[in-house]
């Protein structure tokens, strides 16, 4: 049989839990996300690097929850037409969350009208800006789960998982190869594929050492010959 070219499909967006790739990396994090229901002032700030996972757990938790799911940028329009008695996520808090409706949003929680509160971020809440002190203090007391960047274990799996959302065929020994060349990051594991699956399209053939050589070659990467 020939060998099957990349497709050059985009990766499929696909948030269920089964698709989840675990590791040690995320481990406490999906502990503290599963104990939602006893979170102290009802609140948690998951926070991480970019592309560690966050918004994948942020919707693995809202179907578990019943939960809502908002952009930081949305907080401010969408806060007084919030339900009471659900659960809320909000994703890029740190970034992008108006500080006046995240607070009241907060307050909100400890009241007990929201039974939980998600936010998402990069960093953690005692490095966040902002001018109202009082949002200050809660965000330096606030209950936290850190998501870290990966080991060789868990972004051997990601690559797996990143190569079937593109239905790219996997050639055998293809991330062992990878693995000691490439980024250590999920983000940088997320950047490769992408660049393979377009580098084996243009060429029209798999995605093959000779392909991932060009592609790691162009990235700069360090590591084995």
């Amino acid at each position: 049989m020939g060998e099957q070219l990349a497709l050059g499909l985009p990766p499929r967006e696909d948030y269920s839990a089964e698709s989840f790739v675990d590791g040690e990396a995320n481990a406490s994090a999906r502990w503290a996300l599963a104990g939602w229901r006893a979170w102290p002032g009802r609140v948690l700030v998951l926070y991480g690097p970019p592309g560690t996972g966050k918004t994948h757990l942020t919707h693995m938790w809202a179907r578990e929850s019943g939960g809502l799911v908002l952009s930081g940028r949305d907080l401010a329009n969408a806060l007084e037409g919030l339900p009471d008695a659900k659960p809320v996520a909000i994703e890029d808090a740190d970034r992008f969350a108006d500080r006046a409706a995240l607070f009241h949003l907060m307050n909100r929680a400890q009241r007990e009208t929201i039974p939980a509160l998600l936010l998402t971020a990069r960093e953690a809440p005692a490095r966040w800006q902002t001018d109202i002190p009082d949002l200050q203090s809660r965000l330096k007391a606030v209950s936290t789960a850190e998501l870290q960047e990966p080991d060789d274990a868990l972004l051997a799996r990601l690559l797996k998982k990143l190569f079937k959302d593109r239905q790219s065929p996997l050639v055998e020994g293809l991330i062992d190869y990878l693995l000691p060349r490439m980024e250590r990051s999920v983000e940088g594991a997320r950047r490769l594929v992408d660049e393979l699956d377009r580098e084996a399209l243009a060429r029209r053939t798999t995605i093959n050492r000779g392909v991932a050589r060009r592609v790691l070659d162009e990235q700069g990467a360090v590591g084995e010959d």
